[in-house]
């Protein structure tokens, strides 16, 4: 296994993190989820691109849309 095939495993942890912490009750643990929403969704982009994974990688940027949506209206509240 190659060094970026390891990617999988932080973008899952922080995938995991992520849900986690936007669950929260508490806007800045929204907040902070939505942030590490999006570094996953980069590391699943670039284990995306290494795999070939076309789908995978669309998916992560339409999810990273919703979670810049996700951020300004955890700002707005």
């Amino acid at each position: 296994m190659d060094l970026l095939s390891l990617i999988q495993w932080p973008a899952f942890a922080a995938s995991l993190a992520a849900a986690w912490l936007v669950a929260s009750r508490d806007k800045s643990r929204r907040n902070v989820g939505f942030w590490i929403f999006l570094l996953s969704n980069v590391l699943w982009v670039v284990w995306g691109i290494h795999t070939d994974a076309w789908a995978l990688i669309a998916l992560q940027v339409c999810l990273a849309a919703l979670n810049v949506r996700g951020l300004f209206k955890t700002e707005e509240t």
